[in-house]
């Protein structure tokens, strides 16, 4: 007796001692987060540049797998024990912290409530507002190559549903005319010959579109992709020579072709009868056409006199051809500050840089250290907080921003300021435009446009993730009634009856079937670290998605104490079983409650709120939500629901709103689905009252339990986390004993 309470307070022990660990690399990682905002706010890096992450702290659950995802870094980092998006200056939308979200906590966005971006209005089967009219790639706000081809592959596809089948006669009247030979570009053109269908590729300069204009060697892809007829494309590095190389070897592999130097200027007639011009006068007819332009074929420019002189260039394509030549690079960013870099390390250039800003802020960490680095060797003369005035044959002029003028001796101007949305193209052509100050893309209007539309790839994913858990949770009940089936007559007996019994020895936690029994289970606790695994090992990455794994998960860790409690026999005989048993259904506890429980405590921007806040924002939501009740054509019975929602929750108690909060917001949505038709088509208004209205519910639920919530929130992964590990170590003990027994008795035998 005393060695057993000796054993569990050891036990207690170690836990606690590793429970205290984890919190305090918690604490740290939190402290570096808090920094780290610091920081990049002083700097300005916070505020995103385009398509971006927002993250949910209201469901985030704390895994951090969005922070191991990212390629860029530490673009997200953790601040008060929730993952909050801290470099958003530096964000490029690869979208891996979306997808590696286990709860999907985040949504991927456009712009930023400082910073809007403008672009192109587009439904989920990327066709624009003139119907017809098709745009992918970075024209539509994806720019990175990976985005741009799985865009194009995208878009061939969904056309080729629509067309059905092929109807072109010749070069000039053809299925589809795709604008652009960069990687969007061909990617539509291979799709379409896939589905049948005849393109014709009109590209305004060469193969490759924008990245036949990056700098020599620059690393342009990081990720590879499937293509039509050609299969795995790229790899983790790929120069861009070599993406150039292989994009050629995709045309040749699908036998389709790039009719180069035809710029469009216009796209006339309707969708089924398009006449697309060029400047050439060439005239193609088609049914479809999709723009795949990018943004670089319209560089930003500087509006200042003289820009329209032959030295000045909009990309560095080769530092050698600007050997001994004063060089001055305009720009900030990334590219700017890259062509600087490789002027001073590939070329005898005297290389100056201007821009507007203090620092370089929008480069990235790699390439400010670079560059710094230059400019401490005096290989790079920088010009901050300057802009440019005026061009001439020998000189450039500038002002600081104080506005004190100033004079460079200049052979060459390079102005790397980014591109720009061709709008005075779209406008002709008829395509709308839109500024996102951080909303996704909404599909609201596709929907409205083509009521057959295909379903979305969340919305599929939520469909499979749902198929998954109804198929493990039938598998879970076969199981269990498998087991009950073979020896239910046996568990129910008193522990003294049971020897009598003929199945006694098979069915014994040391008998042939309570052996096999507990296999199993050991193999259902094990498959509970799979998971784990899935965030960070490369190989699982692309098994399926974070979400299904969760799922799994999840139905591992519910059926391991069940199986365990069959093979034990529904006994507890020795100090060794019990812990095993407790920790599992302590990890098993803590991981159903967590999952649940980040939904309902109230927290924003990485900390967790105080009440007056959420009423703040519970006022906040009830106040956006009016215009909406205003637009409804039957407000009585959409502000009947409203008032309900909004009254207070009934009295209960923390443990049954957990129980039934799920199924309570799937009652909601479905209740205010019903009000749909009350509000304008295009969708917009009812889903911001949709949302409102969650959101409300949702605030409401935590303003009454909020002191309960705020008490059970902090440390539960810790402990979840720990308790996982100490279970491994018991399990191991446990088979350890089990065979360490075994071979006793048959060695004694």
């Amino acid at each position: 007796m005393v060695e057993s309470a000796l054993l569990s307070s050891l036990v207690s022990l170690v836990i606690l001692v590793m429970v205290g660990v984890l919190l305090l690399r918690r604490r740290a990682d939190s402290r570096r987060g808090v920094s780290s905002l610091a920081l990049a706010v002083a700097e300005g890096q916070h505020i995103p540049q385009s398509l971006h992450p927002v993250i949910d702290a209201n469901l985030c659950i704390g895994s951090f797998s969005c922070i191991k995802a990212c390629p860029e870094g530490d673009i997200i980092g953790v601040v008060d024990g929730v993952a909050t998006l801290i470099e958003g200056a530096h964000c490029i939308g690869h979208a891996r912290c979306a997808i590696e979200c286990p709860v999907g906590a985040i949504r991927l966005v456009f712009g930023s409530a400082e910073r809007g971006v403008d672009l192109p209005e587009t439904d989920e089967l990327f066709e624009s507002s003139r119907p017809g009219v098709f745009i992918v790639g970075e024209l539509g706000g994806m720019g990175l190559i990976k985005n741009a081809l799985r865009q194009g592959t995208d878009v061939g596809r969904a056309i080729g549903k629509r067309l059905k089948k092929s109807t072109a006669t010749d070069a000039d009247v053809v299925d589809v005319v795709v604008v652009g030979g960069g990687p969007a570009g061909i990617a539509a053109a291979v799709s379409l010959k896939e589905q049948g269908l005849v393109s014709r590729v009109l590209e305004q300069e060469s193969l490759g579109g924008c990245i036949a204009h990056y700098p020599r060697g620059k690393v342009v892809m990081s990720e590879a992709v499937e293509l039509p007829f050609y299969g795995r494309f790229g790899r983790s590095l790929l120069s861009k020579e070599e993406l150039l190389t292989e994009l050629q070897a995709v045309l040749k592999a699908a036998n389709v072709t790039i009719d180069e130097g035809q710029r469009v200027t216009s796209i006339d007639g309707k969708a089924g009868d398009f006449v697309v011009g060029t400047e050439r006068g060439t005239k193609v007819r088609a049914r479809a056409v999709v723009l795949a332009i990018g943004l670089r074929g319209s560089p930003r420019k500087l509006g200042v006199v003289g820009e329209d002189s032959a030295k000045v260039t909009y990309r560095l394509i080769d530092p050698e051809q600007f050997h001994g030549k004063r060089v001055l690079v305009v720009g900030g960013g990334d590219s700017a500050v890259e062509a600087a870099i490789q002027l001073a390390e590939e070329s005898t250039a005297k290389v100056s840089i201007s821009y507007r800003q203090e620092n370089f802020s929008r480069a990235k960490a790699r390439n400010r250290e670079l560059i710094d680095s230059l400019i401490q060797q005096e290989r790079i003369r920088p010009l901050l907080s300057t802009e440019v005035t005026a061009i001439e044959d020998t000189l450039v002029r500038l002002k600081t921003k104080d506005g004190k003028p100033g004079v460079l001796k200049n052979d060459i101007v390079i102005v790397s300021a980014g591109g720009e949305v061709p709008t005075a193209f779209l406008k002709a052509v008829g395509v709308s435009m839109k500024r996102y100050t951080g909303q996704e893309k909404s599909a609201a209007a596709a929907g409205d446009k083509n009521p057959q539309r295909l379903p979305s790839k969340a919305e599929v994913e939520a469909r499979t993730r749902r198929r998954l858990a109804i198929g493990l949770f039938a598998l879970g009940g076969l199981i269990l009634t498998s087991l009950f089936l073979v020896g239910g007559e046996y568990y129910l007996l008193p522990f003294e009856d049971r020897r009598e019994q003929m199945v006694h020895e098979m069915l014994r936690p040391a008998g042939i079937w309570g052996h096999s029994v507990g296999v199993v289970a050991t193999v259902f606790m094990l498959a509970t670290f799979l998971y784990p695994l899935r965030k960070r090992w490369t190989l699982l990455k692309g098994t399926s998605t974070i979400r299904s794994w969760l799922t799994f998960h999840m139905f591992v860790g519910v059926m391991s104490p069940l199986i365990v409690a069959f093979h034990a026999a529904f006994l507890v005989n020795n100090l060794l079983a019990v812990w095993t048993w407790v920790s599992l259904g302590v990890v098993v506890g803590t991981g159903v409650f967590g999952r649940f429980l980040f939904g309902l405590v109230p927290a924003q921007a990485g900390k967790i709120l105080e009440l007056s806040e959420v009423r703040a924002q519970l006022k906040a939501l009830e106040r956006q939500l009016e215009p909406r009740l205003v637009e409804a054509t039957n407000a009585e019975v959409v502000r009947s629901l409203f008032h309900r929602i909004n009254a207070p929750p009934p009295k209960t108690n923390v443990f049954r709103v957990l129980l039934q909060a799920t199924a309570a917001e799937r009652r909601l949505r479905q209740e205010v689905e019903q009000s749909r038709p009350y509000f304008p088509s295009d969708g917009h208004a009812f889903a911001s009252f949709r949302d409102g209205l969650v959101g409300v519910a949702r605030g409401r639920v935590q303003e009454a339990f909020y002191g309960s919530l705020k008490r059970f929130f902090r440390g539960w992964l810790v402990i979840h986390v720990v308790l996982a590990v100490f279970m491994v170590v018991l399990i191991t003990a446990h088979v350890g004993v089990s065979l360490w027994l075994g071979f006793g008795r048959i060695g004694g035998a």
